[in-house]
């Protein structure tokens, strides 16, 4: 078992969410319920996985929930990629 608290990638993860949180607030209101949702429930994914998964009694179970918590990283990714498409966000952002 692991201390997620403890663990930096999970301290991380839980900025990048309030990062994610802070520039969606700026997408279109259209987007509240597209985009936006998504993205939000991805970068919260992240962290709620690495604690989940810190909770197991194998590192093999460990590493599965990182892996899904990568995957959400991915994910977040793309539709990052998509809102710059759409201009919803800029290089900076």
């Amino acid at each position: 078992m692991h201390r997620f608290k403890d663990l930096e990638v999970w301290k991380k993860s839980r900025l990048f969410c309030v990062e994610i949180y802070s520039i969606t607030s700026k997408f279109p209101e259209s987007e509240k319920f597209g985009l936006s949702n998504q993205l939000r429930r991805a970068s919260v994914s992240i962290p709620s996985n690495i604690a989940e998964g810190s909770s197991r009694h194998s590192n093999k179970d460990f590493t599965r929930f990182l892996e899904i918590a990568i995957g959400s990283a991915y994910e977040i990714e793309t539709q990052l990629l998509i809102a710059s498409d759409l201009n919803f966000i800029n290089k900076v952002d």
